[in-house]
This record gives structure tokens, sequence and C-alpha cells, in this order.
């Protein structure tokens, strides 16, 4: 019987790098495995739909969705999850001492709809008070390298957002002071950002929490959210032949991820035996798969695209995937 060729599309995540190097196979499918920066993995796929499978964003998922019927369809496997609100950048001498501080201010970010930009506003939001309207948005993606010009995205009603100009990016703009913040700063050699500043060399700038690890442990402790960022997708006009290759890429994805689970405890057995981890927290996997597991995640990014204004109704949990991975 013939194999399915098949490109998938991430970047190079440990727990994907079984699937990567070959030690996990999909069934029934010859694949070509590509690692790249995401930022190119999602322009990529957005404007030129050049993989089978492929790494995106579950923000600008959500949007088309919510307007349509994207080219693309969910497979419940999330390769990045951490906290986005603990990572925002500030100028020291603009008087921000905490989130609230940032009312008023002008905030710079990549793109303004993206996953991680919508889950730091919904943190600013529910946990301190700060709505997205409270503040200046300077956006750096141009139109033809941002989401926004693939999923048709428009400025929310009373939220400003203005255009770095070509010539400028955000890294270079908060050393200068004329931005105040950072939601989301990426400095990697990639094909789509402009910023290549270190901004942890820079005397004039500082994350907004001084322990963001701290503050990442403090919002989990309370809410239970470990935010998903990116998710994989499987090409409509693949699916809508291949049905199968949903859960077969789902089971794929699961068993590359257990191995870098075994992996990781591996590594970790030393500190255990000298006592310097809980064993039973670090025998705990934080990244799960599947539609269950992450239930709660997944409806609050919805609820936070709705809120935000980025998708104009809910987006429900049964639209989000293929129907055979709602079960998994």
């Amino acid at each position: 019987m013939s194999r399915l060729p098949i490109t998938i599309a991430t970047w190079d995540y440990d727990r994907v790098r079984p699937l990567v190097d070959g030690r996990v196979r999909v069934e029934g499918c010859d694949v070509n495995y590509i690692t790249m920066p995401v930022e190119e993995c999602f322009e990529r796929a957005y404007f030129h739909g050049a993989f089978e499978v492929a790494e995106i964003g579950f923000s600008p998922y959500l949007i088309a969705l919510s307007r349509g019927t994207p080219p693309y369809v969910a497979v419940p496997a999330f390769l990045s999850r951490m906290f986005r609100h603990s990572a925002v950048y500030i100028r020291s001498d603009r008087g921000i001492a905490g989130p609230a501080d940032l009312k008023g201010k002008r905030v710079g970010v990549p793109e303004y709809q993206q996953t991680a930009a919508l889950w730091t506003r919904g943190a600013l939001e529910h946990e301190f008070g700060v709505h997205a309207r409270d503040m200046e948005w300077w956006m750096e993606r141009v139109p033809s390298h941002s989401h926004r010009g693939a999923v048709g995205f428009e400025p929310p009603p009373g939220v400003v957002i203005r255009q770095v100009p070509a010539e400028k990016n955000l890294g270079g703009m908060i050393v200068a002071g004329e931005i105040d913040a950072i939601v989301h700063y990426i400095a990697n050699p990639n094909l789509v950002d402009r910023s290549r500043l270190d901004l942890a060399r820079e005397p004039a700038v500082r994350p907004l929490f001084p322990d963001p690890l701290a503050e990442g442990v403090r919002y989990y402790q309370k809410t239970g959210l470990l935010p998903i960022n990116h998710g994989m997708v499987l090409k409509r006009s693949v699916y809508d032949r291949h049905p199968w290759v949903v859960l077969n890429l789902l089971k794929a994805f699961d068993r590359a991820n257990e191995i870098a689970e075994q992996e990781r405890l591996a590594h970790a057995q030393y500190h255990i035996a000298t006592g310097l981890a809980d064993a039973e927290r670090l025998r705990t996997p934080l990244v799960r798969h599947g539609v269950k597991a992450n239930r709660r995640v997944l409806e609050t990014a919805a609820q936070y695209s709705q809120e935000q204004g980025l998708t104009t109704r809910r987006v429900k949990l049964e639209e989000l995937f293929a129907p055979s991975a709602l079960e998994q």
C-alpha cells in the first residue's frame, strides 16, 4: 500500500525531535520534516500554503475560523506553551512600577492579534484591570508579513494601533524612548521580524515583573492556565481526501512528547536524588496534547479573543478541531 507524502514544518522543539530524527513515524505517511523559526513557518503557511502540516499561531486560527472556513484543520497538538505576560519589557524611567502603570503608555508588539499578545492582554485585564484600550499599540510587522494580512484582521473598536515605520524596529524604539513597553519581544534572526538588540543588555530596559518565573508560578497556581500559543494544522484539501491523517498525526505527536518527557526525567534524576527537586512534580508532565486535557485553556483563549474584539463571536470548542479528534 502506498504511503501519503507530507511535509511537516515546526520549530525545533525538544518534544518534536523524535519525529524529526525518525524515532517516531506517522502511520501511513512518508514525512519530510522541516524545522525553521516559527515566524517564517507561520508566514509560509498562511500566505503560501507551503506545507501539508504546519505549526501556526492559535489566535490567528481562531480569527480565521470565526470568519469562515480556513484552509487548514486543527490537530490538538500544542507545541508552544508559556506565560507570555511575565515576559513584558518596559522602560525603567517611565514610572512603571507594576502592570497598572501601563495605562496610557505606548506598547510595542510584533502583531496585535498574535497569540502571545492575546494571552498577555487577557492576563493584564483579568489579573490587573488593565484593558487593551488603556494603551497605545505599535505594531512592527507589515501586512505582507503579518497574520492580519492573511486573516483580514482590523483593529477592534476603541483600540489605537499604529504602524512601526519600516526603517525602525521595536528594540530600537524602546531603547530610544519612543515606546514605553514591549509585549513579546522577538530578536532572533528570521525573515519576518526586524529587531536584533539584546534588551537584557540595555540599562534603560527591564522586565515588567522583576522575577518573571515567580510571576508565572503565581499565575499558574491561581488560574491553572498554561497558555497554548501554537498548534498544529493539516491542510484542509489533504484532510478532505485523507481524514485518517488527523488521528495518526496526533498519535505521533503524543508519542514524541512521551519520549521527550522520558528524556527530561532522565536528566532530572540527579536533582531528585540530591533533593533539589520535587520528584512527584517533575514526573507530572505540564505539556499534554489532546482536547480533553486542554479544554479549559482552549475555551479561555476563545473567550479572550471575543472579549478583545479579535473575533465577533465565541468560537466553540467543537469548531476548532477535526471531529475525530474531539474525544482525544
